[in-house]
């Protein structure tokens, strides 16, 4: 919860709205009711039926356009474990860095 709450505010940061999911099935479930959202931002440990690796994965098959960050502070993943175009960054995060990344992802709000 922490890490979503601190994601939410690099993501307005970067000056985007963000929309927020507990779950990858509730995230899945806001993917299929909209078509504005260009970038997903997920840690790969989270509860619900997929982890945010699966999570990731899952949505690149089918939404590829949304860009995707993965975070991690307990795994470390090669660029071959994600999906094409994505990032991935461990933990501690620094928000600089990400609201960067972010705005050079999906360009500048």
């Amino acid at each position: 919860m922490l890490l979503r709450m601190r994601a939410v505010d690099m993501v307005e940061d970067a000056g985007y709205t963000s929309v927020e999911a507990v779950d990858a099935d509730e995230a899945v479930t806001i993917l299929e009711a909209r078509s504005d959202i260009a970038l997903l931002f997920t840690d790969i440990q989270m509860p619900g039926s997929m982890d945010g690796l699966r999570l990731a994965h899952a949505v690149h098959e089918r939404w590829p356009p949304i860009k995707i960050i993965l975070v991690s502070g307990a795994l470390k993943l090669a660029k071959s474990d994600i999906p094409p175009d994505s990032r991935f960054f461990g933990k501690p995060l620094e928000a600089k860095e990400m609201i960067a990344e972010i705005q050079e992802m999906i360009g500048h709000a």
